[in-house]
């Protein structure tokens, strides 16, 4: 059984760096999608980021253009992070990781339909 928990979370005010981890359990990552989403009260989901695996050494990384810049998602072992920069009053969301077996393709900008497996969510909040 996939188990994804997400930790890194907090307050900041504009300008500051967050980083997010999503530590994953019961299977391993290297041959898989793995993405972060946010979402905002009162909006859909949204993709940010995600990282594709093909467990031959060839890993992708791709970024939402609102993000792009100043996220940037990376993998050490079976956690998936997110480092944020220049965070954004507008980057305030409930931030989710999720997997799934995903064709490169698809990795490159997913939705949220595309995930089986999701963590519990982090929330990160942006001051002005």
């Amino acid at each position: 059984q996939v188990q994804l928990v997400e930790s890194g979370g907090g307050s900041v005010q504009a300008g500051g760096s967050l980083k997010l981890s999503c530590a994953a359990s019961g299977y391993t990552i290297s041959t898989n999608c793995m993405g972060w989403f946010r979402q905002a009260p009162g909006k859909e989901r949204e993709w940010v980021a995600s990282l594709y695996n093909s467990g031959a050494g060839g890993i992708g990384t791709y970024h939402a253009d609102s993000v792009k810049g100043r996220f940037t998602v990376f993998q050490v072992k079976n956690t998936l992070h997110l480092q944020m920069d220049n965070l954004k009053p507008e980057d305030t969301a409930l931030y989710y990781c999720a997997t799934g077996p995903l064709l490169r393709r698809t990795c490159r900008e997913p939705t949220p339909t595309d995930f089986d497996s999701w963590g519990q969510g982090t929330q990160v909040t942006v001051s002005s």
